[in-house]
């Protein structure tokens, strides 16, 4: 068993969902469950903010429901190609496109900088008419971090030299 308490948490949209949870590290944690961000640990600084939610150790085979669909992503994402293929690193590029969105007022291409903790540095939206804004930390409201074990993430790698191209064009 482990003997570490750390804070977690995930993202649910407009609010997170947060556990304390036994771990040997922050790490195991993220390698063990698929958008779960550590708030906080070890110790007592997540033992003080966390009263009232519920503790979980990661070792346990029942876990709350949400847990589990969580572990069972990571688990299916681990034999991929890609997994935490954007690990240890400073700065990531990531170019995402909204192939769902039907909405012109909506960007369709999104360039992403991710800092080390998958946290957005700047941001580029790119419209459907070709226009295109840039995005700071300031501008983001809902900032939730990119799980860089996504193998999903690691195929949507550029260069920086193809964000910048992108950073320079835009507007704003």
């Amino acid at each position: 068993m482990s003997e570490t308490w750390f804070l977690i948490s995930v993202d649910a949209g407009m609010s997170s969902m947060p556990w304390r949870i036994r771990a040997d590290s922050a790490r195991q944690i993220r390698e063990t469950f698929a958008e779960v961000a550590v708030v906080a640990g070890p110790a007592e600084r997540a033992t003080d903010l966390a009263a009232g939610i519920d503790d979980v150790d990661i070792d346990s085979p029942v876990l709350p429901s949400a847990l589990a669909a969580l572990r069972a992503t990571r688990d299916a994402q681990r034999d991929r190609p890609g997994f935490g293929a954007l690990l240890d690193r400073d700065v990531i590029h990531l170019r995402a496109r909204d192939d769902e969105s039907d909405d012109d007022t909506l960007p369709e291409i999104y360039l992403m900088e991710l800092g080390p903790d998958g946290h957005r540095r700047r941001q580029v939206e790119i419209f459907r008419d070709g226009t295109s804004v840039r995005i700071r930390p300031e501008d983001i409201l809902f900032d939730p971090p990119a799980d860089l074990y996504d193998p999903d993430l690691a195929a949507q790698e550029i260069t920086a030299a193809e964000f910048e191209e992108g950073w320079r064009a835009a507007g704003r």
